[in-house]
């Protein structure tokens, strides 16, 4: 296995494809066709980390965060991040960042703190827009199906909980070639009609590539008439934050405490109580107070996040409970997402989860 193999598995999981744009994700140090001997899996790339890996005989370290974030001018080891990078070059060792892509995966960060509250009806919080796209093409009947089966094995027509999903029109089409082609059915320079059919199937924006590929791999004609558009259907599997109910639902300080013992928390920063019951629960991992109005606007009676300011508090405006359990509280768990993925999916060599906690906040 090399370095790029281990990116693929990564993609399959939560595709780097939906990072936000302000992000650093993918292979940030390295070589994407190192062979890999070890990966040691983190939700930071400190250098003690870099240390970790090196004992163990890791030469790939996936991090949740990205080490590099803003562009690097020198790397002379003035800053923890330079000497990060000088020491993972020095010893070959690369690194892998996801971040963003696993806040928008619906497996993701959010699902996990969401499976740490034991919250049912799982839905979306902020669904990321544009990313639904629908192909339309055209080819002899006879080889509809097999277009078809091309097209859904590629990852097109998946909606939500179903797959395998499309639409076929019956019609009558035309076309004429001149001297230069070698027309499938038919004869040069004479107008052939008939029956054809319409092929319509939605897909992922980041299967474009594949989904294209597969129409041309399979279908018959030398000249394919297709057409992509982008949908502004809701995506219901990707975005930012998540939003499910409580199997019970608790008074606001039994679900505080409930909250600080789930989520391992020291301390949770939160807006006045309302003296109301907590049943439906908004989640958004990390720095969430852009999501602060999604939340009330999905009717949650809590939004659990990090990182809020003085005045976000002011904008719960007495309509919903905020709860700040802290940035690395939030996604301390998330390398255990990795950690998991990656063992079922290879078996041949060490996946090591990073016994070093790297949170840089300690509580007095």
């Amino acid at each position: 296995m090399i370095v790029k193999d281990v990116l693929s598995l990564l993609n399959d999981f939560s595709p780097l494809f939906y990072s936000e744009d302000f992000d650093n994700t993918g292979l940030l140090v390295g070589d994407p066709t190192n062979a890999v001997k070890g990966i040691l899996v983190t939700l930071d790339t400190l250098e003690s980390v870099i240390d970790e890996a090196i004992s163990k005989n890791c030469n790939v370290v996936v991090s949740f965060h990205p080490i590099i974030f803003s562009g690097l001018k020198k790397i002379i080891g003035r800053s923890y991040v330079e000497r990060v990078v000088a020491k993972a070059i020095k010893n070959d060792i690369n690194i892998i960042a996801v971040h963003t892509a696993l806040d928008n995966s619906f497996q993701g960060v959010n699902a996990k703190i969401c499976e740490k509250l034991g919250l049912v009806n799982r839905a979306v919080l902020i669904p990321k827009e544009q990313t639904v796209k629908k192909l339309v093409t055209y080819a002899p009947q006879k080889e509809c199906q097999s277009i078809l089966e091309a097209l859904f094995k590629a990852g097109a027509g998946a909606i939500g909980n179903y797959d395998e999903c499309g639409f076929v029109v019956q019609g009558i089409g035309s076309y004429r070639g001149n001297e230069s082609a070698n027309p499938v059915i038919g004869e040069k320079g004479v107008r052939h009609q008939g029956p054809e059919e319409q092929i319509h199937v939605t897909f992922q924006s980041h299967l474009e590539n594949q989904v294209v590929a597969a129409l041309f791999n399979t279908h018959p004609y030398e000249e394919v008439a297709y057409g992509i558009t982008t949908l502004e259907n809701t995506n219901q599997h990707l975005g930012m934050g998540m939003i499910g109910t409580l199997e019970n639902e608790m008074n606001e300080t039994d679900f505080l405490l409930f909250l600080k013992q789930s989520m391992n928390t020291q301390c949770i920063r939160h807006s006045s109580l309302l003296n109301k019951k907590i049943k439906k629960v908004a989640v958004l991992g990390g720095s969430g107070s852009f999501a602060i109005k999604a939340a009330i606007g999905k009717g949650a009676d809590v939004f659990i996040t990090a990182d809020l300011k003085y005045h976000d508090f002011y904008t719960a405006e007495n309509e919903i409970l905020l709860a700040d359990i802290g940035h690395y509280e939030s996604e301390q768990y998330t390398k255990e997402l990795l950690h998991a993925h990656l063992t079922k999916k290879i078996s041949n060599f060490a996946i090591v989860l990073s016994e070093i906690n790297t949170n840089p906040i300690s509580y007095f």
